[in-house]
């Protein structure tokens, strides 16, 4: 908390999914100023509403339902130990992370700190306004722990990747840490007049696939397909690998 300041009070709705969330969330965001209403914010690991891992889609169902309900600034889901973030602006629409990190670039590219580093899974607008802020797009291997190895390789200060793990380096720690992301967040929202969606609208659009997740019966069938997908497309694409 003492890294953050809050300009303003906003009304958040926040979906625990009944996970690790629940134990910092939603008193932190009050201890803060805001105005948060609670959706599945007790722990129960049987997790009776919705699985907690907020990149699919069907488990966001309920937060934008009372968004579009309620009058929010904004939503923001936490997945089971809370180091994957999913935000909903104002009026129910789910803000991808590669815009999510995008959002974050004028404050985090600078002079000393240029280099910004993003998985092969976000769409080439990140990498646009990677650009346009005057950063290093760095591209890199899905998987955080690997993002993680690579900022310090590179000292890097910012990375994200499409699951949600965001790593503030420049006033923080360098690990993916979900509530931390989202009072970022809150705290560049307190010091605009603009929406949420006002400031995504400004981020280029483009049109990518979901993750698609295919069942496996085991790992062997998993690595396999895994290795004749790289051969297609390798053999028929420029690819990064």
């Amino acid at each position: 908390k003492s890294k953050i300041q809050l300009n303003k009070k906003m009304k958040v709705i926040i979906d625990c999914g009944n996970a690790c969330g629940c134990l910092t969330a939603p008193k932190t965001l009050k201890e803060l100023g805001m105005d948060v209403k609670e959706l599945y914010c007790n722990v129960d690991s049987t997790f009776p509403n919705h699985h907690p891992d907020p990149t699919v889609d069907s488990n966001l169902n309920d937060i934008v339902t009372e968004i579009k309900k309620g009058s929010f600034d904004l939503g923001i889901a936490f997945d089971g130990d809370a180091d994957r973030i999913v935000v909903i602006d104002e009026k129910g629409e789910i803000i991808r992370s590669d815009n999510l990190i995008a959002l974050f670039l004028p404050e985090t590219i600078t002079d000393e700190n240029k280099k910004i580093i993003f998985d092969v899974k976000c769409s080439e607008a990140l990498e646009k306004m990677i650009r346009y802020y005057g950063g290093e797009p760095l591209m890199w291997k899905t998987g955080h722990s690997l993002i993680k190895d690579k900022m310090k390789q590179e000292k890097a200060t910012f990375a994200g990747e499409m699951s949600g793990h965001i790593f503030f380096a420049d006033d923080y720690y360098g690990f993916d840490d979900a509530l931390y992301v989202g009072l970022r967040l809150l705290k560049l929202l307190s010091n605009t007049d603009k929406k949420l969606s006002e400031l995504t609208d400004q981020i280029p659009k483009y049109y990518s696939t979901p993750e698609m997740r295919l069942n496996c019966k085991n790992d062997d069938e998993k690595f396999q397909i895994t290795e004749k997908a790289i051969d297609y497309f390798t053999s028929n694409h420029d690819c990064i690998t």
